[in-house]
């Protein structure tokens, strides 16, 4: 009886709401966003699909720091956001080189693509996917019991950064044909690989 007192609570008609704000500051492009698609574009959607799975269990991760109320109280600790900003950057700017230097897609793929490992670090560290899951979780309320609005947020959310990340990765898939010429593919290597850099550092400078 309980549990159908509290299934009944859920404000299903609030939930596309937070469907649409997750898709839209959730899914902009990010640290973790860009480098998915740069590298699918530099190692091929197949090879980039442990990385794939590394960055969305990382995010998820945040999702139920977040859901938990553990990220001010972490955040708040001196040494916590510094060591995040670090590890992130020094990721990302290796992770930036590899897809700089990586060969063009119709090369011989000797270059290791990036780990599942490393897709987590990138998802745990991200400082854009704190802030923005953190504006996400607050923009709506779903269910008058806490818990029940916490669990079902966590369902949704989780569904959508499975879905947003690998629908950025799959855009590399509909990029990459083009860029089976050699002096094409060097330069989207090189691009992406910069709007890697860019991107997390306008998301640490918030």
């Amino acid at each position: 009886m309980t549990l159908v007192l509290l299934a009944t609570s859920i404000r299903w008609s609030a939930l596309p709401a937070l469907l649409l704000t997750s898709l839209a500051i959730m899914g902009s492009p990010g640290p973790a966003t860009i480098s998915l698609t740069a590298t699918g574009v530099a190692f091929g959607v197949r090879r980039s699909a442990r990385y794939l799975a590394g960055v969305i269990a990382g995010t998820i991760v945040v999702l139920v720091m977040v859901a938990a109320g553990l990220t001010g109280a972490l955040l708040a600790l001196p040494a916590v956001r510094p060591a995040f900003i670090v590890v992130a950057a020094a990721y990302i700017l290796y992770l930036a080189y590899h897809i700089a230097t990586a060969p063009p897609l119709a090369a011989d793929r000797d270059a290791p693509a990036p780990s599942l490992a490393g897709g987590l670090l990138l998802g745990v560290a991200n400082p854009k996917a704190w802030v923005a899951i953190a504006a996400v979780f607050v923009s709506a309320r779903i269910a008058a019991h806490t818990v029940v609005d916490a669990g079902v947020k966590v369902a949704a959310l989780a569904l959508m950064v499975v879905v947003i990340n690998a629908g950025w990765l799959v855009a590399a898939a509909w990029v990459a044909p083009a860029l089976r010429d050699p002096v094409r593919s060097r330069r989207a290597n090189v691009g992406l690989a910069a709007a890697l850099v860019v991107s997390t550092a306008a998301a640490v400078a918030h």
